[in-house]
């Protein structure tokens, strides 16, 4: 749609030229400016070289008649929600129908009035400007909810990264890992019924809020320079119910479920359970562990064993898949599935660990 400072467009298509001449002698009046075709097969082309604001478009024609060349002219992308109007001489109920049918917006009987035709042009030129602004301003909106949504999530994340210095560039490197599994086992076709595109995207934008929960641990256990006691572990381990009461009333407030905080929720809750059933924080075992959860966890795994803490030095990429498939195990800690996925991605794990590599690790 050009903008309200550029005179619309009108193309008249009807295979009789005196009706063309008609139409312009009624429509010449309104600031707007005219083509024309005598046949669908030229107005298709000429519309594909110039495309019109509004379509005057004749049924009976030889050859691709107005309801054909309606259905090709849907087809370009350009000219897929253009207003079209037909004009016939035929006003059968069942022409009409089917013009509407075919996307249509109007129906003209021939011979038509020059102020009933201008009246019609000029109302729907304004309602498709009216129409396509509302979609841009829709767009606008949504895409700026969107990153509204996206910089609050990873905010919210790199506040509880923070707290824990010793963590770096965990929330880049584990969003990009979680990413790489799922796409992986989308591509091998593993879980379809939920790793569907959208979703993986939603894994790779609420992964940042996995550890959220560290918010609710007293600094002189998050920051401990060593080893946690059984008991401070004990109060560690319950980040993961933290998290989920954090996810909990972000969803009351939202009013209504929402599917991005329903996958927080799973990731969060569950990234510290494991399959063999020894994990916390409710020791779920097998598929009761939501598939978020069983994502998070390698990479979680796999980005703390790569990075340096107060009690134990950063691993190598090699180190670390050692101790992922000689002590954590295919089918005791982690997914088999979601395991297998590792092996096949792990040079682009390594890949990921170095582009997003901080002092804290290997």
């Amino acid at each position: 749609m050009r903008s309200r400072a550029t005179k619309p467009l009108v193309f008249i298509v009807d295979d009789v030229p005196e009706n063309i001449q008609i139409a312009l002698a009624h429509l010449k009046s309104l600031d707007m400016e005219f083509a024309y075709a005598t046949s669908g097969e030229q107005a298709l082309e000429r519309i594909r070289s110039r495309t019109p604001d509004l379509v005057l478009l004749d049924v009976m024609m030889p050859g691709m008649d107005g309801f054909e060349t309606l259905q090709e002219i849907r087809k370009i992308q350009a000219t897929q929600s253009i207003p079209v109007i037909f004009l016939t001489a035929r006003s059968e109920p069942e022409d009409v129908a089917k013009g509407f049918e075919l996307g249509g917006v109007d129906y003209i009987t021939k011979p038509f009035h020059g102020v009933e035709l201008r009246s019609r042009v000029r109302n729907h030129l304004e309602l498709h400007r009216y129409k396509m602004y509302l979609e841009q301003t829709v767009e606008a909106r949504t895409r700026e909810t969107v990153l509204l949504k996206d910089i609050t999530i990873v905010a919210m994340g790199e506040l509880a990264e923070h707290r824990d210095t010793d963590t770096g560039g965990h929330i880049q490197r584990t969003r990009a890992f979680v990413r790489s599994l799922a796409e992986n086992l989308f591509h091998s076709g593993k879980f379809l019924d939920i790793l569907t595109p959208e979703y993986i995207t939603l894994l790779y934008k609420t992964a940042p809020l996995h550890d959220i929960g560290k918010v609710g641990i007293p600094d002189v256990i998050l920051l401990k320079q060593g080893r946690l006691d059984r008991d401070e572990f004990e109060i560690m381990k319950k980040h993961a119910i933290y998290g989920e009461e954090v996810i909990d009333k972000l969803t009351k407030m939202a009013g209504e479920p929402m599917t991005f905080l329903q996958c927080a929720k799973d990731l969060v809750g569950s990234h510290h359970e494991k399959f063999d059933g020894s994990g916390y924080p409710r020791g779920l075992a097998g598929r009761s562990i939501p598939l978020a959860g069983r994502i998070m966890a390698i990479a979680d795994v796999y980005d703390a064993l790569r990075t340096k803490r107060a009690y134990k030095p950063a691993l190598s990429h090699e180190q670390t898949m050692q101790i992922i498939i000689h002590e954590e195990g295919r089918s005791r800690h982690f997914d088999p599935d979601v395991y297998d996925a590792l092996i096949r991605v792990e040079k682009e794990f390594e890949t990921i660990a170095q582009r997003n590599k901080d002092e804290a690790m290997c």
